[in-house]
């Protein structure tokens, strides 16, 4: 994506919709404990893992949720958004290979604080939900188009 937009609390409305994807890959699972800090053996050790329930790994259940995030901070509302809170439930694991998209959804507005409330659902390629709940969002109020940051090609050895 070259630029990102938004849409300020006065253009959203109820039921406006937006989806987010990303398919998991080792260098997810090594940055993302990397950066968290979350070494459980469950996401890196696969001789480890196939001996769990999973029967090997699975990514970081916070993985799978800053998809949420990232939907909410580029899609809808997008640039500007301020993450208040979120709900979740995990519904199932996430294992490489998984294509998970994030489908967002505006169930509420509250005029008072310019807060939006969002049902967040995430699915896998089957169609599965993997994670739900929803998040409480203070909606842009300037309109924004900016051009999308690049982050570096971080390539594992």
């Amino acid at each position: 994506m070259e630029y990102l937009t938004n849409f300020t609390f006065d253009e959203l409305e109820i039921g406006q919709t937006a989806q987010f994807s990303e398919t998991l890959q080792e260098r997810h699972l090594i940055l993302f404990a990397a950066v968290s800090g979350d070494i459980n053996p469950i996401h890196l050790d696969e001789e480890f893992a196939q001996g769990t329930q999973f029967n090997g790994r699975i990514a970081h259940g916070m993985w799978s949720a800053s998809l949420i995030s990232a939907a909410i901070a580029t899609q809808l509302p997008g640039p500007g958004s301020i993450y208040l809170g979120q709900n979740l439930s995990f519904k199932r694991p996430v294992k490489l290979g998984d294509t998970l998209t994030v489908n967002l959804t505006i169930n509420e507005k509250i005029e008072k604080n310019k807060h939006v409330v969002i049902d967040c659902k995430v699915k896998n390629q089957d169609g599965k939900v993997v994670l739900s709940g929803d998040a409480k969002v203070i909606a842009p109020q300037e309109k924004l188009k900016l051009k999308a940051p690049q982050l570096p090609n971080i390539t594992l050895s």
